[in-house]
């Protein structure tokens, strides 16, 4: 992607549809003038009233206990330095994104104009009675340092600030397990920090919380080694001060067992590398490029352990794995602070985690066989479905035991079950998709390139590395669109109707002739249906040209499953296809069925919906909770309709008892634990969280997704064609841009899966 089209697809982001990431949403009704009553004047005087007899109560009756603010000066945004207030906001605002996706934390960007450190603390002072918790953010060392000591000993809410905290505590759990993998004695080993910014004396602070011995530490700063005998030294560089004779990072690297960098790329040689001792240990966590790069470091010592701040390499110390689990740890306890305790349970609790079994979803999700504790998997996955379960627990009760919970849990089974609840989240599904994808990019045939907005769905899947992009269609079109929106890159376009396309339009009319020729095709008739391009592109998959295909953009859903239909083999004992849409709802992933194809499913066909839903969601990590779905309950109706889902659900019970499956169920009891618990507490489905939901027929599944596509908040991606053997996905016509790249990013998923199925 070139740079203007960075910039201009950066800008595009945050500019529209609406300006901004973040927004404020209703949390309680407000449709009738009475709930208006009870939301302002007169019903508000009521809290009011309450919290003015006791402060406390504004936890109670307010958002102030899930409300953290995200504070700034701007004078070290990013690696963009002292830029100001007003353009530290874009930052600020995705801090807020990330508190609230992955720890369902709320927030309030604040910009201060304030570079005075007193004025700065007086002004966070003044409003902090707003919030449960205070998140500093990009400010310049040394006066962060005196800026987060006295709000945190002037204030009773949380306060950290991330740019110290988050990396010190994300690596020191990282080098807890390092050392343990090396069998090293913590106390005894050399320790290189090259840097001396907020977070290099954050995390030398705490590495010697773990056990490291101050006087086996040496920093560095741009001057070299930072040695007890300089004169500009400020009192944090003091600190760490050294008094033996090196006076280089070089000089400092030999025999050295740990190397520490939070300075910029490419700082440390080979030759260096070489110098240290047996078993190294390398954090290069400069941001974009690392201190020595991850290959030539691995290619220079076989006995190297090594970390990077990058997702492309493995043991990313990355602070999206502590910052929002420690607030939501913090917040629901009422913390008054986040301690030194707090700190270290993290640390502990995350290095606890990577030592633990690796959820088959995160094996997926990062295209491994099997993760495990060891030299590349030092530190758990930001994708770790576990983080929001696992670590707030640990910081609450370090809350608790050092004395600063004014709010302890009690039960933490129901507080376990209260955080997974927070995590269903679409969008946690889209990454984990499109991250999946990344990791082993296919080949994807986008039928229908010469539309402007197919183009550019095909534009994004290639930039952002989802797949690997090949353009069907009028080429000339395709020419000309590509420049109109800047995909300047070189990628494969193909016309199906031209003449140099003649060779490859035979083969694969002759390819197709042989499989139809006794089914009324004439090998005349298979040569020109290759000129249209649904059939030419389903002949590229099937011949290998291609790993998976996008098509239906432009064209009606029957016409375009016609050629699959014919073209495309079925999977082992599938005798008819069916099609599933994933939605993405807040309260997590449903899969329905069947939405597209089958009008009126007998039951044997029920049956085997369900059986290929069940085998689509596990593709994800999930595993499969059905509910048949019908206008009535366990035998409430006679109809034919409900003794049909009887039927499959009877046959499945017989033949595949380990499937968790019930019916038939109406829509409500099938969502609603409660509801079932109370009324069918005889149910499979009893104590699971049901995820897919089968239709009796086409009608009621294609109403109901194509009404849930509209609802705020959901997400559709499908129709996702169940039971081909090849990788073949028809989209809706009119689909929109990002459900095409979400539909070919799952095309990648499946065209990798079938191609370890058929390599096993």
């Amino acid at each position: 992607m070139s740079e203007s089209r960075k910039r201009h697809e950066a800008l595009l982001y945050h500019a529209k549809p609406k300006p901004g990431k973040i927004a404020v949403v209703p949390t309680k009704k407000y449709a009738t003038q009475h709930d208006l009553a009870l939301a302002y004047s007169p019903g508000v005087a009521e809290p009011c009233l309450e919290i003015a007899k006791d402060r406390n109560n504004v936890y109670k009756y307010t958002a102030k206990g899930n409300l953290v603010a995200v504070i700034s000066n701007g004078t070290a945004v990013l690696g963009l330095g002292d830029i100001g207030p007003e353009a530290s906001k874009p930052v600020m605002e995705g801090k807020g994104l990330l508190f609230k996706i992955f720890a369902d934390i709320d927030v309030f960007d604040i910009e201060v104009d304030a570079t005075d450190v007193e004025l700065f603390i007086q002004t966070v002072k003044a409003i902090a009675p707003t919030f449960g918790g205070i998140n500093l953010e990009d400010i310049k060392a040394p006066e962060a340092f005196e800026i987060e000591r006295r709000l945190k000993e002037e204030l009773d809410i949380p306060v950290m600030h991330d740019d110290q905290h988050g990396t010190a505590i994300i690596s020191a759990a990282a080098l807890k397990n390092a050392i343990d993998i090396t069998e090293k004695d913590i106390s005894k080993v050399k320790i290189v920090v090259n840097g001396a910014g907020a977070a290099a004396i954050s995390c030398t602070r705490l590495y010697l919380r773990l056990g490291v011995t101050r006087e086996n530490v040496v920093m560095c700063d741009s001057k070299g080694v930072i040695r007890s005998d300089r004169s500009d030294l400020t009192s944090q560089k003091a600190e760490f001060a050294t008094d033996r004779d090196l006076q280089t990072l070089d000089e400092a690297m030999q025999n050295a067992d740990i190397f520490i960098g939070l300075s910029k790329g490419n700082v440390v040689t080979p030759a260096m590398l070489l110098t240290m001792a047996k078993d190294p240990i390398v954090f290069a966590m400069a941001n974009p490029d690392p201190e020595i790069e991850y290959d030539i470091a691995v290619a220079t010592r076989k006995d190297l352990i090594m970390a990077t701040g990058r997702s492309d390499h493995p043991n990313q110390v990355n602070n999206v794995l502590g910052f929002p689990f420690i607030f939501r740890g913090a917040l629901d306890v009422r913390a008054t602070k986040i301690n030194e305790e707090m700190k270290m349970a993290a640390v502990h609790a995350l290095a606890d985690l990577a030592k633990k079994s690796v959820p088959e979803q995160v094996n997926i999700v990062y295209d491994e066989v099997n993760l495990a504790y060891g030299r590349e998997y030092i530190i758990p996955k930001p994708f770790d479905p576990r983080l929001i379960y696992e670590i707030p627990p640990a910081i609450a009760k370090a809350a608790m035991d050092s004395g600063v919970a004014l709010e302890p849990i009690e039960d933490w089974d129901k507080y376990r079950e209260e955080l997974m609840e927070r995590s269903g989240t679409g969008s946690k599904e889209i990454r984990l998709l499109h991250n999946r994808a990344k990791s082993n990019p296919k080949r994807v045939v986008f039928a229908e390139a010469d539309h402007l907005d197919v183009l550019k769905a095909a534009q994004r899947v290639h930039e952002d590395k989802l797949g690997i992009v090949i353009l069907l269609g009028r080429k000339e079109v395709i020419l000309e669109l590509k420049e109109e929106i800047g995909f300047t890159d070189e990628v494969t376009i193909i016309d199906p109707k031209t003449d140099e396309e003649d060779e490859r339009r035979n083969r694969f009319g002759e390819a197709y002739w042989k499989t139809r020729q006794r089914k009324g095709r004439t090998f005349s008739e298979a040569k020109k249906l290759m000129r249209e391009r649904n059939y030419f592109a389903a002949m590229m998959v099937n011949e290998g040209e291609a790993d998976a295909l996008i098509t239906g953009y432009s064209r009606p859903y029957p016409s375009v499953v016609k050629p699959m239909i014919e073209l495309i083999e079925r999977d082992k004992d599938v005798s008819r296809i069916a099609a599933c849409n994933l939605m993405l709802t807040k309260q997590g992933p449903l899969f329905l069925a069947d939405t597209t194809i089958n009008e009126n499913p007998t039951a044997k066909e029920l049956a085997k919906i369900a059986q290929m839903t069940g085998k689509f969601v596990s593709m994800f990590g999930m595993k499969p909770n059905i509910a048949m779905l019908s206008f009535s309950n366990f035998g409430s109706s006679n109809s034919d309709t409900s003794k049909k889902i009887r039927e499959a659900v009877s046959y499945i019970h017989r033949h595949f008892p380990d499937t968790v499956i019930d019916g038939e169920i109406q829509a409500d009891f099938a969502l609603n634990p409660e509801l079932l618990a109370k009324e069918f507490p005889f149910s499979k489905l009893n104590g699971k969280k049901v995820n897919v939901l089968i239709f009796p027929n086409l009608e009621s599944a294609n109403i109901t997704y194509k009404l849930l596509k509209q609802v705020e908040g959901v997400e559709s991606i499908g129709p996702v064609i169940l039971g081909f053997n090849k990788p073949v996905h028809i989209i809706q016509l009119g689909a929109s841009v990002d459900e095409m790249v979400n539909m070919a990013a799952l095309a990648v998923v499946d065209a990798q899966q079938k191609e370890k199925r058929n390599n096993k």
